[in-house]
């Protein structure tokens, strides 16, 4: 088994926020693989960045989203980057799992992340960083879901139930 909705896109996209209306509608649970990592590890993944630095916690996140994606019918929110390994990207397409791209702009995303909390990958100039991520990962994001979903428009509750009709 698998989980059956995975959820991709950039921070602020609302990965966590909209996986747990779906998953609420859907009668399913939840699970955030940047919350595992944080479980598991005992810091958040700005300290983990900050401790141990990237390439460790890209390898954890790896080990993180190889467990996750053998959990049992749910609504997985994946990290930013966890999808743009190569490794990665098999082992989600492999999975079976409907993967949902929330794409989001820069004006949508910004007031909901802020720029000034723990963002690792974001520092110095934030919004051209963002943009930057944005740039690399959206041909990853487009590559590997079913389907894409605009997250600018709409409550959480709202894009929840425009990925049910989508997916039904």
């Amino acid at each position: 088994m698998t989980p059956r909705i995975v959820l991709i896109g950039a921070p602020g996209s609302g990965k966590s926020t909209i996986g747990q209306e779906l998953a609420k509608l859907l009668a399913l649970s939840f699970s955030d693989t940047d919350l595992m990592i944080e479980a598991r590890e005992q810091k958040s993944i700005s300290d983990i960045f900050v401790d141990k630095g990237e390439p460790f916690f890209r390898e954890i996140e790896q080990e993180v989203l190889k467990d996750a994606l053998s959990l049992n019918d749910c609504v997985l929110s994946l990290g930013g980057g966890a999808p743009i390994s190569e490794n990665a990207q098999k082992l989600i397409v492999e999975s079976g799992a409907t993967v949902v791209f929330l794409d989001i702009s820069l004006a949508s995303a910004a007031p909901r992340i802020g720029f000034n909390r723990d963002r690792p990958l974001l520092l110095g100039n934030p919004r051209a960083q963002w943009s930057e991520l944005l740039e690399l990962r959206r041909p990853v994001y487009e590559k590997i879901s079913s389907i894409k979903i605009d997250a600018n428009v709409g409550t959480p509750s709202e894009i929840a139930h425009t990925i049910m009709k989508e997916i039904a």
